[in-house]
This record gives structure tokens, sequence and C-alpha cells, in this order.
């Protein structure tokens, strides 16, 4: 059984709340019968909208993609520089979660709300590796108060994996996803970020796919992390789990 709106939206017909509007409006009609924001359908049910019926459900798309510097995480078509115009694919796709418009590196995008409301949603811990290169020589201190925790944001960041590459550079390894999270660490600590690379998300790494390319998630990719989303929530469990501060937090993150 689906959500009538999200049945509507799985077609690629419109976005959820554009659904909503419709069966407002007394748009749509579920065998025969006008459509409710409550109304539950199958794939047996005849499904129409303004006496329409829509198209098959497209496949399930999951990319990666190597987001580069200037490019803005939004499907808002008129923002320059926006993620979709960007990549130009052929069907309506949208990132999940986003990178800010400085930083670059690996980001997912799919037609498939329900894997974006499981990886987003708070307590879910997922990993999102990063190579950090800041303004000045890395110390042990640095290192450590990283590792440990940092207070911003009215909070204290969780313990992370923090090691150095070079004199300037380190990676970290997050299961947060605070409002620019990295940047705002550093800045606490007296450095400042001058080049931010996400490198790996869960099990997929962005390994040697150049900034502006994408590629589809192998089929092993994609076992493995319908795995390690198994015991994660969808959109209706998550909104009784996660508070919308926290799942606000993660869809701002680096």
């Amino acid at each position: 059984m689906f959500r009538l709106n999200k049945f509507i939206s799985d077609t690629g017909f419109c976005s959820r709340r554009e659904a909503d509007k419709l069966i407002e409006q007394g748009l749509v009609t579920v065998n025969g019968q006008l459509g409710t924001l409550g109304t539950k359908v199958t794939e047996q049910d005849q499904v129409l909208v303004q006496g329409k019926a829509l198209n098959a459900k497209p496949r399930r798309v999951y990319l990666a993609y190597h987001k580069a510097v200037g490019i803005t995480c939004t499907t808002e078509l008129d923002v320059k520089g926006n993620i979709i115009d960007a990549m130009g694919y052929p069907e309506r796709i949208f990132p999940i979660g986003r990178l800010d418009k400085e930083s670059e590196g690996l980001i997912f995008l799919t037609n498939d709300g329900d894997i974006v409301n499981k990886i987003l949603r708070a307590g879910n811990e997922h990993e999102k590796e990063y190579v950090v290169t800041v303004d000045k020589p890395v110390t042990e201190q640095f290192l450590r108060k990283m590792a440990s925790g940092v207070p911003i944001l009215e909070t204290i960041t969780l313990p992370c994996q923090v090691k150095q590459i070079s004199r300037q550079t380190f990676n970290i390894i997050l299961t947060q996803g605070l409002n620019r999270q990295i940047r705002r660490m550093t800045e606490f600590l007296g450095f400042n970020v001058t080049k931010l690379k996400r490198v790996r998300i869960m099990n997929v790494r962005l390994a040697e796919l150049k900034a502006g390319q994408y590629r589809e998630l192998t089929q092993a990719e994609m076992a493995e992390l319908e795995s390690k989303l198994l015991s994660s929530s969808k959109t209706e469990e998550a909104s009784l789990l996660a508070t919308p501060k926290a799942v606000s937090a993660h869809r701002r993150s680096e």
C-alpha cells in the first residue's frame, strides 16, 4: 500500500507536495472516486490525474556524482549553477543531502524517495569521509581536539576518526551531519578550510570519478547499501524517531 501522493510522485509526474495540491483541488481520482490526502492505493488501483492515467513508474536510479566547487545542491532550476542543470541527467532525480557550494566530492542522486529518508534520518550513524586542507600546519593538539569533540551550534560534536595526511591536510570520518560541521569545527580551533572533498559515503567511494562526472551505483554497491539500511526507518517511521531539527541538520550537512 502506498499513500496517494507518494504513488503519484513515484511515477515522476510531480513532487509529493505538488501531488498534495492536486489531491486537495479534487483533480485526482482512485477507481473513479475522488482521492483524499489519506487515501492509500496499490499497483492494481486506477489512479487518474485530471482524467488522465499516470505513466508507468520509472526504473529506480541511483547515481554517484562528483560535485565540483561552485555547484549548488538544489533542484530549483532558477538557481544559477544548480546540480540538476550541471548533471544534465535525462530523468527527474534529486540529491540525497548536500555539499556546500564551496565544497566538492561525492554525492548521491536518485529518484527513490524512500532511500533518501533512510540515509538522511537522524540516528543512522552512516559514515561520511572527507579529505580536508586547512590554511596552516596541522598539529597533534588540533587532531586530538577534532577527534574528541568540538563545541559548535550549542552542542559538542560526536567523537570521530581523524588522521593527518600531509602538513596541512587531514582525513576525517563523520557519523554526524551538523550544518557546515567540518568548517565550524576547524574555525573554532583557529584554522580555516581551503579545500574540502567528500571521498566516501558509507560503502561507496569517489575513487577515480572526476569533477562533473557521474556513474550508476553497481549491483554490489547497492546490495551492500541496502544491507546497511535494513534497520533504517522510512519516512513515516522516521518522523516518530527523529526531531525536525535533527533531520534538518542532516539535510544541511557538509
